[in-house]
């Protein structure tokens, strides 16, 4: 059964494969079907999202979904984004009265699984809400009115009992999953059907009419990008979540919150996430960036630090101030080589004043520290905050991120950018190590390789700002005929990379033979977090859609992202030629020759 909204409070139902309607120009439509007994899924389509938070820009839209399993008892698990009130209630309320749900269990409280609680406690005020204990907290200051609740964590249950016509029993086992990736993430398993429920877990930004995990190669794409925007950055909470996996029977459907349920290739999925976060988890130095949870914009300016460390192949985890006990935070900032937090309120409250106590006396001296405004409304001084972070002889990462307007795409890429020179700093010795392990006669060898000299240059307008980077490249090559295709090698921890997605579009600048050193010399230099990169440049605005184009080049190519290869430490960026000029034809392409391999 398929739902096509056709207003902001109305829906109408068709069956099967209906086209979604526009609303406001987005188009939204509900997906219900059985993914097995007793157990409904109810899946919110928003077709024609393109953003989602300041990581994603998004190629696929996105769902929102939620379920509904009846034993005795009924439970309903997770609702879903406020766009979609004047169309899931009444959804819902064709399964069932909503008086008889007995549990709403909550996996998590971001607002797109969350929104229409409130609406729901509306039409069953005796519904019981299960959740973690965080997010009963979460919750009381969301919704604004008194609701019946039971706080669970690991190992704990909620037995449904013995469904009278199927004769399932559906007993729930709840596993934490604090960081997963709100710290108040829990995952529900039921006995009965073999399902587990993670909502953002596993997850992908991904709208189709697919219920299941059908297609892996069109849909894996979107899962690592998912993976290195969210879960990346708290690798080791990944990793302590799969090892409570590990202890269920066996897991027959993994059902997230986003995009397509997996069930057909659940062992590719499982893999993929073990593999990845061991991979980064591996050595003793990490960073630990602080934040709190639901506190101005600590939360996505706190990722968007800890994605810029993770590029650099740093380890990272995400550390909130006022879900981690005393003892757990003392040991993740006492043992951390890194430590970045944000300003916290000027009159914070006994439970953060303790746990700002316990931060401030597990730093150790000779860390790296860093601070951030999260632009609260009620900050601590940020200078003030810096101050306490250097009092025991603590390093500098970075200069400390003010923020003097709620955040835009800059804030957001000046974050970014700092966490990966921090994270750079962290692995500055293994790269060093691994340049020198290299055999010299191979080293010399490799050197020999030759390349042209161009400048990829992206910009992107966002509903938060415009976004904007360049980097120098060699390693560019032609890959196709029809359509015309090249290749590009982007190192991870560029910051352009993040403006390199797949249908992304940037410039090729090819510089010349005979003057081109000016320019190389201005985009070889490092530059501050957040720095225009084009300032004192010569462009020519509005010639190519992917970015400038440089008044100097010898020649320019306007390029789409097709595809993205994964290598050790770059991406190899492949991309249709859609545009593209010359400035004159006499003259040739600048050549990079090196002498060896091991660096650019």
């Amino acid at each position: 059964m398929e739902v096509a909204s056709h207003g902001t409070n109305q829906a109408s139902s068709t069956v099967n494969g209906s086209t979604p309607a526009a609303v406001g120009g987005s188009r939204l439509s509900l997906q219900c079907e059985p993914i097995g007994p007793d157990t409904t899924a109810i899946r919110s389509l928003d077709w024609d999202r393109s953003r989602f938070d300041i990581e994603f820009g998004l190629r696929n839209g996105t769902t929102y979904n939620s379920f509904l399993v009846r034993g005795e008892r009924t439970a309903l698990i997770d609702t879903s984004h406020l766009k979609f009130e004047g169309t899931w209630l009444p959804l819902l309320q064709e399964q069932i009265d909503p008086k008889a749900i007995d549990h709403l269990i909550v996996s998590h409280t971001e607002p797109d699984h969350s929104g229409l609680i409130a609406h729901l406690l509306e039409l069953n005020p005796e519904i019981e809400i299960v959740g973690s204990k965080v997010a009963i907290q979460f919750l009381e200051n969301q919704v604004h009115r008194p609701f019946k609740s039971r706080a669970v964590k690991s190992g704990e249950e909620l037995d449904l009992g013995t469904n009278p016509t199927s004769g399932v029993a559906h007993r729930f086992e709840f596993l934490s999953a604090p960081n997963l990736h709100w710290p108040d993430t829990i995952f529900s398993f039921d006995h009965g059907t073999g399902i587990l429920y993670t909502c953002d877990a596993f997850g992908l930004h991904y709208c189709s009419d697919d219920l299941f995990d059908v297609d892996p190669g069109a849909i894996a794409p979107d899962f690592r990008f998912y993976y290195d925007c969210l879960m990346g950055p708290n690798a080791r909470s990944v990793l302590q979540a799969l090892k409570r996996m590990d202890g269920l029977p066996e897991i027959s459907t993994v059902a997230v919150g986003h995009g397509p349920l997996l069930r057909h290739h659940l062992g590719l999925w499982l893999g993929d996430y073990r593999e990845w976060s061991s991979q980064r988890s591996t050595g003793e130095n990490y960073a630990a960036v602080c934040y709190l949870s639901q506190y101005g914009f600590c939360d996505r300016l706190s990722q968007a630090i800890a994605r810029g460390i993770g590029k650099a192949g740093a380890a990272v985890q995400l550390v909130d101030l006022r879900a981690t006990d005393a003892q757990e935070l003392s040991a993740l900032i006492g043992e951390a080589s890194a430590v970045v937090v944000p300003t916290w309120p000027a009159r914070p409250d006994a439970e953060l004043q303790a746990a700002i106590g316990t931060l401030l006396a597990a730093l150790k001296p000779k860390q790296w520290v860093g601070s951030y405004d999260a632009f609260g409304g009620d900050d601590q001084p940020i200078d003030t905050v810096a101050s306490q972070l250097r009092s025991l002889g603590q390093k500098t990462a970075f200069e400390p991120l003010r923020v003097r307007q709620v955040p835009g795409g800059n804030d957001y890429q000046r974050c970014e950018e700092a966490g990966t020179d921090l994270g750079q700093l962290l692995t500055k010795e293994k790269t060093i190590a691994a340049m020198k392990s290299l055999d010299a006669d191979l080293d010399k060898a490799l050197g020999r390789l030759s390349g042209g000299l161009y400048v990829v240059t992206a910009r992107q307008e966002t509903p938060e700002g415009t976004r904007s980077s360049a980097m120098v490249a060699s390693w560019v090559s032609q890959a196709s005929f029809e359509p015309p295709g090249l290749t590009v090698a982007v190192a991870k921890d560029r910051a352009i990379e993040a403006l390199l997605q797949v249908d992304d579009r940037f410039v090729l600048n090819i510089l010349r033979e005979d003057n081109h050193q000016e320019l190389l010399r201005h985009f070889l230099k490092r530059f501050p977090p957040g720095a225009d990169r084009f300032a004192g440049v010569s462009t020519l605005e509005g010639a190519a859609t992917g970015g400038p184009v440089l008044g100097d080049a010898l020649a320019y190519l306007g390029c789409r992202v097709v595809q993205r290869l994964e290598g050790p430490d770059h991406w190899i960026i492949y991309a249709e030629v859609e545009q593209g000029n010359v400035a004159d034809t006499e003259a040739s392409t600048a050549v990079h020759h090196r002498k060896v391999g091991n660096h650019y």
